[in-house]
């Protein structure tokens, strides 16, 4: 039995047992949305904090959500439902790098955030991240941050350190200029997410009370699906922290449950690799360097349907 480390459900390292790690998600749900049919798709996506599999329910298709962590389903289940949005493992990271930039740089206070933010016009944002937030002090508080031996590295539990490509300083830089000079800001909540660890005003929480929600891996429940029983998986980066024998059984059983044709969506936090990015450019939250769309059987690359592996990305 292949293993992962999301079974311990703890991002940051220590002891104990599982706890919340996204208090909201970090994938842009116009993803799924631009490359599934417009209603009716049988669907198998990760829960997490519930947002992409509310989206996809609210567009008509049917949707099963899975996770391995007891504590994140449960908040899935709550959130869901009506309940209020909270800070996991996850935000607590983004809020300290927050604070340590915005205790240092005037631009990266949270009212000048909310200001850039507020912009719709992404020839105006480029100016405003090239000569107010991309400066200087952002660049030595990242690099002291976000380096192999830096205060990121320290806190993230080894499986998922080694993920983080090894100058993400540089790296996450050029995803936020890559987003913020592609995509309104105004209407990314996911930008907004990451820079302000809020969403922006006047949108609507995660709404699916009836939304049947799995506790168990990904894989397992794959396995277990009549063959073909499924038109898309999307699937988050569940292959960033699991070895290549994890990556090899998820394949398998992508290609048991999803039908000939079907789409496979995954992500990943690593930096491209001879697969390329995918379409991380069009995904909105500006985190991912792989967002690979898949095809099941249908690429005229016979191996496309081979790059949900985490030695492709």
């Amino acid at each position: 039995m292949s293993a992962t480390p999301w079974t311990r459900g703890r991002i940051i390292s220590g002891l104990g047992g599982p706890r919340l790690l996204f208090g909201r998600m970090y994938e842009d749900s116009g993803i799924e949305l631009a490359v599934l049919p417009k209603t009716g798709a049988r669907v198998l996506c990760i829960a997490s904090a519930g947002d992409t599999a509310a989206a996809l329910h609210q567009a008509g298709h049917d949707v099963t959500a899975v996770d391995l962590n007891p504590v994140q389903l449960a908040y899935a289940r709550q959130r869901l439902a009506g309940g209020v949005s909270t800070e996991g493992s996850a935000e607590t990271l983004m809020r300290l790098g927050r604070r340590a930039a915005g205790s240092a740089l005037p631009a990266w206070r949270p009212p000048a955030l909310r200001t850039f933010l507020a912009l719709d016009d992404p020839a105006e944002q480029a100016r405003r991240w090239h000569s107010e937030l991309d400066g200087p002090g952002l660049r030595r508080l990242m690099r002291i941050a976000l380096r192999p031996s830096g205060a990121l590295a320290v806190a993230l539990r080894p499986s998922f350190a080694a993920v983080v490509p090894a100058r993400f300083d540089e790296v996450l830089r050029r995803r936020i200029e890559r987003t913020v000079t592609s995509h309104p800001n105004a209407r990314n909540p996911w930008m907004w997410r990451l820079l302000a660890g809020a969403d922006p005003p006047d949108t609507p929480p995660p709404h699916a009370p009836d939304l049947p929600l799995v506790q168990g891996d990904v894989v397992d429940v794959l396995e277990r699906t009549p063959r073909a029983g499924y038109d898309a998986v999307t699937l988050s980066n569940v292959l960033d922290g699991p070895g290549p024998a994890f990556g090899r059984r998820l394949r398998a059983a992508v290609r048991h449950a999803v039908r000939p044709g079907g789409t496979v969506i995954l992500r990943s936090f690593r930096g491209p690799g001879p697969a390329g990015a995918g379409w991380a450019a069009q995904d909105r939250s500006a985190l991912w360097g792989v967002v690979h769309v898949r095809r099941l059987g249908t690429d005229p690359d016979k191996n496309n349907d081979r790059k949900i592996d985490p030695c492709d990305t």
